[in-house]
């Protein structure tokens, strides 16, 4: 346990995709920053200098060290910080509702050790009036009232794992406060190491609008999944479709479907704000329906599979399957609520002899078993009687799944994407598979 020995500018409860990235760019604009994280793991690998999540390497951790940065598990670091932000997890509990138990958690901590003029954020995504109805009243246990002893407001995180484009200084940052004055005090704060900070209506607004968000794409995705399903049975090139559609240059923003959806914001979020609008007594039949087929999308890839392997005169029971990616986006090692797993679990299910390949998972296991990781990955193509393509991680290139598989299912259409240096024929909007034994979801 390492506890910072001044005063800090800055306190980030928890450390993972979310809070380490602010509190490094919160380091490197000059403020003091502790991090504060149940984990001891977690704390004592920081401070012994290395990285847990895919934005940042030993070096970063470094750089922070040297800003000033230590990690603890000690809630008293609290005591006199000008800054608090929560930036921990917000599953789902085990009846599919939300879990606050580490928001709530948090905000007792802070409550134990708040001081007058300190200013508390909430990022951890959440249903709208979160901040106001159940942080308020834990934080102002202390004695202290929120607007007038203390600001307090809310203000999504806007994080996008293995993005090298948008970061944390670059995105544009969404602040709302329970006062007028708190979000000022908090928009100065974020403004300090964040180029665009966005002022809100409020907390609830702000709220809301992370969970627009992430409803916006649960929604459309959902829309291309099924019609991937329905284009599949008619005989239509859905990629094909979609890449046309995306010429367009405005009035149309182009999804993709796959084999489900992962990470924390889209099989999740948006189920906490169908929680919200159910206590108003109103089912979210948009949000449900996208839902119920985007969980689907699992079933349906073994529907392709066992299809695939039924033509070529196997049955899946004694098929040897290749998985190609377990993280749930490309070129990361993030497998949080990762699609590849509900797909295993199903192709396990009727039989099917598993391994996997991913260049970012070193071990992975499905229903607490290890499952074998292919050292060769050509080889394993080779052997494998069926290849699906789960995460379209960059080493998996059109050139190595075409020479390579046996019979590829490819749920990620990376065999649709046209190379520009390439085509040639720029009236052409999406590749031609031209071998059998290959199909694209």
């Amino acid at each position: 346990m390492d506890v910072a020995t001044s005063t800090p500018d800055l306190v980030v409860i928890g450390l993972g995709y979310v809070g380490l990235p602010l509190a490094h760019q919160a380091t490197r604009s000059g403020l003091t920053v502790t991090g504060l994280d149940v984990s001891a793991p977690v704390v004592e690998g920081l401070n012994a200098g290395r990285s847990h999540v895919d934005d940042l390497d030993s070096a970063d951790i470094a750089e922070m060290r040297e800003g000033g940065f230590t990690a603890t598990t000690d809630p008293s670091v609290i005591a006199g910080a000008r800054n608090v932000v929560i930036c921990v997890p917000t599953p789902l509990s085990a009846e599919g509702g939300p879990d606050l138990g580490a928001v709530t958690g948090a905000a007792r901590s802070i409550a134990a050790h708040l001081s007058p003029g300190t200013l508390v954020v909430l990022e951890s995504t959440t249903y709208p009036g979160t901040t106001e109805e159940v942080i308020r009243p834990l934080l102002e246990e202390s004695g202290l009232v929120a607007g007038a002893d203390f600001h307090l407001a809310f203000s999504p995180e806007r994080i996008d794992p293995g993005n090298a484009t948008f970061g944390v200084a670059n995105t544009p940052k969404v602040v709302g406060g329970l006062t007028e004055a708190c979000g000022e005090v908090a928009a100065a704060f974020y403004g300090r190491f964040i180029e665009n900070v966005v002022r809100a209506r409020g907390t609830r607004e702000a709220e809301m609008a992370k969970l627009l968000e992430n409803t916006y794409r649960h929604v459309n995705i959902a829309l291309v999944n099924e019609m991937a399903i329905f284009c599949q049975e008619m005989g239509v090139d859905l990629w094909d479709a979609i890449a046309c559609a995306a010429t367009k240059p405005f009035g149309f923003q182009a999804f993709y479907p796959g084999p489900g959806v992962g990470g924390h914001c889209i099989p999740i979020d948006p189920n906490y704000l169908s929680y919200k609008v159910k206590t108003l007594g109103y089912p979210f039949r948009f949000v449900e329906l996208a839902q119920e087929i985007n969980a689907r999308m699992p079933s349906y890839v073994l529907q392709r599979a066992q299809e695939m392997l039924n033509d070529a005169g196997l049955a899946l029971s004694r098929s040897r399957v290749l998985l190609l990616g377990v993280t749930y986006k490309a070129d990361i090692a993030d497998q949080r609520e990762s699609p590849a797993r509900p797909v295993a679990r199903k192709l396990a299910e009727k039989g099917a002899t598993l391994t996997y390949h991913d260049p970012h998972v070193e071990e992975w296991s499905l229903n607490g078993e290890p499952l074998p990781r292919a050292a060769d990955l050509e080889q394993a193509m080779a052997e494998a009687d069926l290849t699906i393509l789960l995460t379209d991680h960059s080493a998996y290139t059109p050139k190595l799944l075409t020479e390579n598989a046996r019979m590829l299912l490819d749920t990620r259409g990376v065999l649709r994407r046209l190379d520009p240096q390439s085509a040639g024929d720029n009236r052409r909007t999406t590749a031609v598979i031209e071998r059998d034994g290959i199909q694209v979801l």
